[in-house]
């Protein structure tokens, strides 16, 4: 089964291969923001290069998402948290899905400082003066939420989230302490809640469910708007390694027969995807899976991964973007792993949560990575395009001598009268959005719909993303 499921995926991934590399079509990218996180838009680089930049970790305080699995949800004005905790009076045998896991609620107005509301839901040790919201084996070991926001959603489902273990760990729970497991099958089960505090489980049996496949990690979920379909992508085992696989379901409640990314380098272990959409730009997933190695201890450390649609992982920066760090307690097993989701923290930060040590990494809003100039000018030639809109706005960043400058060519390269590099304002400085104009002004609506390239001439200055908007 997973020798076919294999050769199948090598073949979308040909096929997505030949259909970028080979096609003579433009790229549609419509007002959609694009960024520089792969190749995808890349046709060629000169003294340029894609830049991966390191989260730096804030000043604020410890949050709370410590011991277990993660989700922080941008809820309008309200940050939540779902994280896995432990009974402290629990004195048995520590395994996945034991009963001492606690799936607790925690929330924030800022991302920085975060409160633990004294819920009422679940008794612990005679009282629910608690956070708790879940405490049921196996699902409190990876509980794992997302707010689905599409307008159409009943009000009681506006929350979703899959829980679950392999059969083989169910099994295990049951044999050796009845009753824990409450009956569950292996596989992952599916919950709904109105609020992400008061859950019940949508799929009595499990809703995906194959032997093949681990399911012991922090397995996520999500609606992908560019395919309009729910996507999961969950713990699997390919070749020996850890890794990840991928089933997409329409309804939430059937699923599509399971199938490998096989997004592992060559001897690569890989844990938690944390795979979700990008908060500015959701036709992007982006994914922080946690990077296992067992010949160095089972130190840990955690990558930057993304995929467009059912597209496989795209693998562009293959380094580390969260070290371990000075201190030594992270670097053993367990010891790095990120929150699912990359969350706005400040109309110029965006944060990821280190689970493993309570910290908050930032960024620069769209910063991930950056076609990056340094003190000698580079350029960067796009693929042909198609926009709509009227104005070009860019993500940018350079040194007090840098500069970038942007020319508008037609599809065979030639540069576009108006829009020449000569016609180009420079732009030095450092936004978040800036809009891009021409000596005549920045009104680009009479290229929309043309098949287009865009170069950027820059010297000491980081390319983050661009957006064509009305």
């Amino acid at each position: 089964m997973l020798k076919l499921l294999k050769l199948r995926w090598i073949c979308v991934w040909l096929l997505w291969t030949c259909a970028v590399v080979l096609a003579e079509e433009p790229v549609l990218i419509g007002s959609r923001r694009e960024l520089f996180v792969d190749k995808f838009l890349v046709e060629r680089l000169d003294n340029a290069t894609l830049k991966l930049h390191d989260p730096t970790k804030a000043t604020h305080p410890k949050s709370p998402l410590i011991g277990g699995y993660a989700t922080v949800i941008k809820d309008g004005d309200l940050f939540r948290a779902v994280y896995r905790s432990y009974d402290p009076s629990y004195e048995g045998a520590r395994y996945d899905g034991d009963p001492s896991e606690m799936t607790c609620y925690t929330e924030s107005r800022d991302g920085h400082e975060w409160t633990q509301p004294k819920l009422g839901i679940v008794e612990i040790n005679g009282s629910r003066e608690n956070n708790v919201i879940l405490r049921a084996s196996p699902f409190s070991t990876n509980f794992s939420p997302f707010l689905d926001n599409r307008p159409d959603v009943p009000v009681d489902q506006r929350f979703k989230a899959t829980a679950g273990l392999s059969d083989s760990a169910v099994k295990h729970i049951q044999t050796t302490k009845p009753g824990e497991a409450k009956g569950a099958k292996g596989g992952l089960y599916t919950f709904v809640s109105p609020d992400c505090i008061h859950w019940r489980q949508l799929s009595q049996e499990p809703a995906i469910t194959m032997t093949e496949f681990g399911f012991d990690s922090q397995n996520v979920s999500f609606w992908s708007p560019s395919e309009n379909l729910f996507v999961c992508y969950f713990r699997s085992w390919t070749n020996g390694l850890r890794s990840i696989s991928r089933a997409t379901s329409p309804d939430f409640v059937t699923w599509s027969t399971p199938m490998p990314p096989f997004p592992n380098l060559p001897g690569e272990h890989l844990y938690t995807s944390q795979t979700h959409p990008y908060f500015r730009a959701p036709h992007l997933s982006v994914a922080l899976p946690t990077r296992f190695h067992p010949d160095r201890g089972d130190s840990t450390d955690i990558l930057l991964m993304t995929s467009r649609g059912p597209a496989p992982f795209d693998r562009t920066f293959r380094e580390a973007f969260i070290r371990p760090g000075l201190d030594r307690a992270r670097w053993g097993n367990r010891s790095n792993y990120a929150a699912l989701n990359v969350v706005p923290t400040s109309p110029e930060e965006m944060s990821v949560y280190h689970v493993g040590s309570g910290d908050r990494f930032v960024l620069r809003t769209d910063g991930f990575a950056s076609v990056h100039a340094g003190a000698d000018v580079g350029e960067l030639l796009t693929r042909p395009l198609r926009f709509t809109g009227k104005e070009l706005v860019v993500n940018y960043s350079t040194s007090a001598a840098g500069s970038v400058r942007v020319e508008v060519q037609d599809a065979s390269g030639k540069p576009i009268p108006g829009f020449t590099l000569a016609d180009s304002r420079n732009l030095v400085g450092d936004a978040i959005e800036q809009l891009v104009s021409w000596t005549k002004g920045s009104n680009v609506s009479s290229l929309a719909g043309q098949s287009v390239r865009l170069r950027f001439v820059m010297h000491e200055a980081d390319l983050f993303a661009i957006q064509f908007r009305q």
